[in-house]
């Protein structure tokens, strides 16, 4: 089975009475056109979008299949993330952990409250945070939430002069 349209979420889409698959799709394969995967029942799906993918990406809930009997929604797995947490007394780094970041090309999310982020984990970048006065960075695992991301990161729509 080939995919090839994004046709809703499904918070849209009226899926009622119909069965339901769902493919993973890592965070780090979002922004890619093209997949070759495996519905949670084991179907095999060929994935192959257009462009608006590229800066759009494709995330949990998304339908990418649907017919009178069958849906397949995007199922985005939780991962191994960074919970930064600026102290409020140390407001003024918040500038510095957002730049060191984006510095290193990473996607950052906003987290719980206007002094906590989320990246994907890294060591190097683990450590590098860690060193940072004022700030708190521990690895854990927990869904990535693409309506709270600050940033693409991965050079989507980035390039140097």
């Amino acid at each position: 089975m080939i995919c090839e349209k994004l046709l809703g979420t499904l918070d849209t889409l009226d899926v009622s009475g119909k069965s339901m698959e769902y493919v993973d799709i890592e965070w780090d394969e979002a922004f890619k056109k093209i997949h070759r995967k495996v519905t949670d029942t084991g179907r095999e799906v060929g994935i192959r979008m257009d462009d608006s993918i590229l800066t759009r990406g494709l995330f949990e809930g998304d339908v990418i299949y649907m017919d009178d009997d069958l849906v397949i929604s995007v199922h985005t797995p939780p991962c191994e993330v960074i919970h930064i947490t600026v102290s409020a007394d140390h407001a003024f780094m918040i500038p510095k952990v957002c730049y060191e970041i984006g510095n290193r090309h990473a996607p950052l999310f906003y987290g719980e409250d206007s002094y906590t982020f989320l990246t994907p984990y890294n060591e190097p970048m683990l450590l590098m945070l860690s060193k940072l006065h004022g700030v708190s960075a521990e690895k854990i695992v927990q869904k990535l939430d693409f309506a709270r991301r600050i940033s693409s990161g991965s050079g989507h729509g980035h390039h140097h002069h």
